[in-house]
């Protein structure tokens, strides 16, 4: 579950830290502010898994604690998220690795990336099962590699770090006295909502609590702490990395490959061939992670279809997940749905994290003004419910916030793109309740005319 979180790192960092154009000092903001978020929205989720341990996550938050067409949004929006899961893992893994290549070398890349997704799913219908014994390695030489290059990086710049804060300040200052506060702040605020793909796969726990050992809710309130840790360290760590070594971007590389070949390049005892196959081991590994949670997609996609279907809002075959033909349809769809948006966005991260953002920061927001009508109505019966209802406030304003800054910037960029697709998907979803409404009424009038008949 954490390689869906933390594999974020990957890309969020990057959109956020680039949105600050040539005012890189205010990274240290961004990172604070980064690290701060992830466990604003964790410690906000946990309240999903503690109110719902069956899993469902999002969907059954909204549904249960604002209404079935609140539900109804919120599961239309993850199962376009699960895709984007697929498309933007597979894209961005893509990137990481083919940042090792000349510039030329970008024009096979949008190939790679429809092989990639072809071998996943031909994979999960095979039935492929994730082994801890092949997973573990992956997710913990990302962050083994990570960690050290992060510690690494900063610690070469110790000597500046007592300075930084105060250097940083009087920069804010000077640029605020320049242009004025209201730009300063925009501009950090447009930013930081840009870097909201950070925070995509927090949800992953809650929507599958079910997975977990008993007791699920104590397993899974640990499984959120040890993800928003590992996230927090590493995103904010690497725009920290942005800033301090003053990163630039390069044609056919990412941010990170680019902060990370210098930092290796720093090791007075490295020599080129040192530098090349370490940086292509962290690389592969972010490939690797990338591509472990793009999986995640056929595994969630099916799942929250499953949870729709007991409602009516999906065919009622998808309830049946041990069948192999559903998983099957379940896998072919959620593929052949991330094949297209790989194709029009041309695996362009950039426009793919704008999807994903938009639709995971709808769910959040739906989840957490369900938690906040949940603890409101709750207060004459729960003696703390002051604490529980603030926490879900904050991560209510913060996931807000962020799903309409990014919809106002992004919306000619992508934005339209996802408020279409997930609008599909719920005109969708819609016909088919409708059709279920219209059948049980036809049951209905038959029951009560045998009734009649047989009185």
């Amino acid at each position: 579950l954490g390689a869906d979180g933390l594999s974020s790192a990957c890309y969020g960092p990057e959109e956020s830290f680039l949105a600050l154009g040539e005012h890189t000092h205010m990274g240290l903001y961004l990172a604070l502010m980064t690290a701060a978020t992830v466990f604003i929205i964790s410690l906000a989720y946990n309240q999903v898994i503690q109110l719902f341990p069956s899993g469902g996550g999002g969907y059954k938050a909204a549904t249960k604690l604002v209404g079935p067409y609140a539900g109804l949004v919120s599961g239309s929006a993850l199962i376009v998220d699960y895709v984007l899961t697929i498309t933007l893992s597979i894209a961005s893994g893509m990137d990481a690795l083919f940042s090792l290549f000349p510039p030329q070398y970008q024009t096979y890349k949008l190939s790679a990336e429809l092989a990639a997704l072809i071998v996943l799913i031909v994979l999960n219908l095979r039935g492929m099962k994730e082994s801890i014994q092949v997973l573990m390695p992956i997710f913990l030489g990302f962050f083994l590699t990570h960690a050290a290059l992060i510690v690494y990086g900063v610690g070469v710049h110790v000597n500046t770090l007592a300075t930084l804060v105060p250097d940083t300040l009087q920069k804010t200052h000077e640029l605020t006295h320049e242009l004025g506060w209201v730009f300063v702040a925009s501009l950090f605020l447009r930013a930081y909502s840009l870097g909201g793909g950070t925070y995509t796969g927090l949800e992953a726990v809650s929507n599958n609590v079910n997975m977990l050992k008993e007791p699920r809710i104590r397993t899974g309130h640990w499984t959120m702490f040890y993800m928003a840790t590992s996230l927090a360290f590493t995103a904010g760590g690497i725009i920290l990395l942005y800033m301090l070594w003053q990163a630039q971007p390069v044609v056919g590389q990412t941010l990170n490959a680019v902060v990370f070949r210098s930092i290796l390049e720093h090791l007075h005892v490295a020599s080129p061939h040192f530098v090349g196959i370490t940086l292509a081991i962290t690389l592969a590994l972010e490939a690797g992670l990338l591509l472990v949670g793009a999986n995640t997609g056929f595994l969630g996609g099916p799942a929250v279809m499953a949870n729709m279907a007991t409602d009516r809002w999906m065919p009622r075959q998808f309830r049946q997940l041990s069948s192999r033909m559903v998983t099957q349809n379940g896998v072919l769809l959620m593929g052949g749905a991330s094949i297209l948006i790989l194709g029009a966005t041309r695996g362009n991260v950039s426009v793919l994290v704008v999807l994903y953002s938009i639709n995971v920061f709808l769910t959040f927001s739906l989840s957490l003004f369900g938690l906040c009508r949940y603890w409101w109505e709750q207060r004459l019966y729960i003696i703390d419910w002051r604490g529980h209802f603030a926490l879900s406030l904050l991560g209510l304003l913060v996931t807000v916030f962020i799903l309409m800054v990014t919809l106002t910037e992004k919306f000619t960029e992508g934005g339209w793109m996802t408020i279409l697709i997930t609008s599909i998907v719920i005109g969708i979803c819609l016909i088919i309740r409708r059709h279920y409404d219209a059948a049980q009424r036809q049951l209905d009038i038959v029951d009560n005319r045998y009734s009649v008949k047989m009185d």
